[in-house]
């Protein structure tokens, strides 16, 4: 379906080369000040146009908020959310009406539903994340005013090329990626337009997007998303474990391939004794993690620490090569799409990751939050429970920190 989330959900319309496209997001917290500025700066980093590495579609995706809020402040109502589509050619796509385009949704589009949109990608058009991004700006404006949470996504591969995260194949992180995840920011991110906040490693993307470009063909690459300051408690054990809502939601973003979290495929190379994240008393006293290879999430809940993970995106389906393939009807034939279209989808796709991830983290939060207001209500137990069974108080935790360090656990 279009519609994402539990408490905080998002609905989002348009295909390619209609009218508009946009969203309707219900369970938004009243209260809060917005405008259509707030919105604006994720818009204009995922629209097109932006760079020689992207589509040369030209679209000021300027975005309109057409409810829920008034006087700047959003009322509580479900908000609306437009954004118009202006430079439509609908006439280079007439390709399609002959041939499904090889690794593109056009075959199975018309299988599920007995037809399709005649131009562009209709619903599996990457035009369609525009409402997500709108809306998970608005869930991120609201979990910085309350909890200062940070999301920042960055480019970590294209192609071959790789951001480095290890000194050798034998360590899973070194410290430089790990201080890069807990202090990267957004204007780091975009000072190149690749966004891989490592020169050297961002030079030899840049020339590797170009180089498919100038082939007229495309690649691939990873997007790499760290959550600081989220709040601990987060996720729904079991089918909704925090780590499973994230992969569906960024699964769920156009052209992506594979999701991991933490440590991820690499941490399955290493000894348990090895990877376990080992508990120790931070410098505010409270307890947590020496290191972070579960990626700020265990049993499904977010315990505090940075949340990382990466997703992957397959070389982008269109291309302008003459590719030899079958009409619907069968017939053998050879394909050159006309059109604009991504040589590499990540650049643009680092807000639509951002969003994503803000959506999951909202919801969650709405949904903890139900859960420990209801609980509150409740008269205390007359029965003492057992110390296991309780969070301690800031006097207990403190001496269970203290044994702990002082057992060398």
């Amino acid at each position: 379906m279009s519609t994402f989330g539990t408490l905080f959900r998002v609905t989002t319309y348009g295909e390619s080369h209609c009218a508009s496209v946009g969203a309707i997001i219900d369970g938004c917290p009243p209260g809060m000040p917005l405008s259509d500025v707030d919105i604006q700066p994720q818009m204009t980093r995922r629209r097109p146009g932006q760079s020689a590495l992207t589509t040369p579609r030209n679209e000021a995706d300027a975005v309109q908020i057409q409810s829920g809020v008034e006087a700047g402040v959003t009322l509580g109502t479900p908000i609306g959310l437009m954004v118009k589509n202006k430079d439509q050619r609908p006439h280079d796509y007439t390709e399609t009406d002959h041939y499904p385009r090889p690794s593109h949704a056009d075959w199975t589009y018309l299988l599920k539903y007995g037809l399709k949109a005649s131009s562009g990608g209709g619903r599996s058009s990457a035009r369609e994340t525009i409402g997500r991004v709108a809306a998970g700006t608005i869930a991120e404006r609201y979990l910085k005013m309350a909890y200062g949470v940070e999301i920042v996504a960055f480019v970590s591969s294209v192609g071959k090329i790789h951001l480095p995260e290890s000194a050798t194949d034998d360590d899973l992180l070194s410290e430089d990626y790990l201080k890069l995840l807990s202090s990267i920011t957004r204007e780091q991110v975009d000072e190149n337009p690749v966004r891989c906040p490592h020169e050297e490693t961002a030079d030899l993307m840049q020339e590797r997007i170009i180089e498919a470009k100038s082939k007229a063909d495309s690649i691939g690459g990873t997007v790499t998303c760290v959550i600081r300051r989220s709040p601990v408690g987060l996720g729904e054990p079991v089918f909704d474990k925090l780590e499973a809502k994230l992969a569906h939601a960024m699964l769920s973003i156009p052209a992506t391939k594979g999701f991991e979290i933490g440590s991820g495929f690499k941490g399955t190379e290493f000894a348990g004794s090895v990877h376990n994240d080992a508990f120790i008393k931070k410098p505010d006293g409270k307890l947590g993690t020496k290191t972070n290879r579960s990626g700020g999430v265990q049993g499904g809940i977010s315990n505090g620490e940075d949340i990382y993970f990466k997703i992957a995106f397959k070389s982008p389906a269109t291309i302008s090569q003459e590719q030899t393939t079958a009409k619907y009807s069968g017939e053998a034939g050879v394909l050159a799409t006309r059109g604009r279209h991504d040589p590499c989808v990540v650049p643009r796709a680092v807000p639509i990751v951002e969003a994503m991830a803000a959506l999951v983290i909202m919801d969650a939060v709405l949904i903890q939050n139900s859960r420990a207001f209801t609980a509150s209500l409740l008269p205390p137990l007359e029965t003492p429970l057992p110390p296991s069974m309780v969070i301690p108080n800031e006097t207990q935790q403190e001496k269970i920190v203290d044994d702990i360090v002082a057992k060398g656990l």
